[in-house]
C-alpha cells in the first residue's frame, strides 16, 4: 500500500469468493494506489465486512464521505448485503445499491449481479467486467469467456448480455486434485505437460461419456508406470476443460471469442480453444473491472 497518497475521489472494490481487490481512484480513472488480498467473502464473517474493508483502505480515507463502488460476491446473500439480481437479456451494468455503514468516512454502493431464469444461472462481478470490456469495444458482438474457479461464457449482442453459462471446472479441478485419490498423482502445484493437456482435451470432446474412467486412468497410469506429476496434472486439467468445451460448443463454435481472466488460467483456455480452430483475443481483467466500476461511479456522481 502506498505511503504517500492524495486522498482518492472514490474507491473501487472487486470482492469475490476467494479474493479482495481494492483501488484508490482519481475522478479521471487514474489508479492512485491499490491493495489486494486473499480474504474473499467465504473467509469473512457477516458482521466483519466493513471492518475488513477498512483494514485495506483506511490510509486512503479523509474526513469526508468517500464513495466506495463494489462488485462481486460482496452483494450475495452471504456477503455484506444482498443486492437482487437483474434478469438477462439486459445491459450488463445495473444501478448500485447503497449500503449502510457505521464508519462515516465511507459511503458503500454495491452493484447487482445477473440471473438467467431459463437454463438457470447467476453471476456476480463478471457483469461489471463485461461492462468495462464493452466500454472499450462498443460494437462487439460475440462471446466473452471469463476463466476462473467458476468460468463464465456470455453471449453479447447489441450491447446486452443475451445469455450466459457457468462452469465449475476450476473448482472441480481443485476438489479432485486435493480431496480425491488423484491427489497422490497430481502433487502440489507445478506445470503441466502441454502434449498431454491437448491430448486429453481432444479425447474428452470426442468421448465425453468416458470421463469417469479416464479420470481413474490418471491414477492407474501413475501406479503402473510412475507418471510425471506434470503429465497427471495435464490429463486432469485437459479432461475437465474438454468437458467444458464440449458443453459450451454453441458459444464458441463459429463465434469471435474474447478471453478475460487470470493469465495462467487464460493461457490454458487459449491453448484449448486454439486446438479447436478458435483464435481468441486477450483482454486485461483488472482493467475491465476498473472500467466497469468507473462507469458505475459516474452514474452515482451524476445521479
Amino acid at each position: 500500500m502506498s505511503e504517500q497518497l492524495t486522498f482518492p475521489d472514490w474507491i473501487a472494490v472487486d470482492w469475490g469468493t476467494s479474493s479482495l481487490k481494492v483501488w484508490a481512484m482519481g475522478a479521471d480513472g487514474t489508479v492512485l494506489a491499490q491493495n489486494h488480498s486473499g480474504q474473499g467473502t467465504d473467509d469473512t464473517a457477516p458482521d466483519d465486512f466493513e471492518v475488513t474493508l477498512l483494514t485495506h483502505i483506511a490510509p486512503w480515507l479523509g474526513r469526508d464521505h468517500t464513495p466506495v463502488i463494489a462488485c462481486g460476491m460482496v452483494g450475495a446473500a452471504h456477503g455484506w448485503a444482498q443486492v437482487p439480481h437483474r434478469a438477462v437479456p439486459c445491459a450488463p451494468l445495473g444501478t448500485p445499491q447503497t449500503v449502510t455503514c457505521r464508519d462515516a468516512r465511507i459511503s458503500m454502493h454495491i452493484l447487482p449481479g445477473l440471473m438467467q431464469e431459463r437454463s438457470a444461472d447467476i453471476m456476480r462481478g463478471a457483469e461489471t467486467q463485461i461492462a468495462g470490456f464493452l466500454a472499450q469495444n462498443a460494437d462487439y458482438d460475440g462471446i466473452i469467456c471469463l476463466p476462473g474457479i467458476h468460468t463464465k461464457w456470455a453471449h453479447i449482442s447489441a450491447g446486452e448480455i443475451v445469455s450466459f453459462q457457468t462452469f465449475m471446472t476450476g473448482e472441480l479441478f481443485d476438489l479432485l486434485s486435493r480431496a480425491s485419490m488423484l491427489r497422490h498423482s497430481i502433487g502440489e502445484g507445478g506445470g503441466i505437460d502441454q502434449e498431454a493437456f491437448t491430448g486429453a482435451i481432444a479425447d474428452t470432446i470426442s468421448r465425453p461419456e468416458a470421463v469417469a474412467t479416464q479420470l481413474f486412468k490418471i491414477r492407474a497410469v501413475d501406479v503402473l508406470h510412475t507418471a510425471q506429476t506434470s503429465v497427471s496434472r495435464a490429463r486432469l486439467s485437459g479432461i475437465l476443460l474438454g468437458l467444458e468445451l464440449a458443453a459450451a460448443r454453441p458459444y464458441w463454435l463459429g463465434q469471435p471469442v474474447a478471453l478475460m481472466g487470470p493469465p495462467a488460467v487464460t493461457a490454458l483456455y487459449d491453448k484449448a480453444l486454439s486446438a479447436q480452430g478458435v483464435a481468441p483475443t486477450h483482454h486485461d481483467i483488472d482493467a475491465a473491472t476498473l472500467q466497469g466500476l468507473g462507469l458505475a461511479y459516474k452514474t452515482l456522481s451524476t445521479g
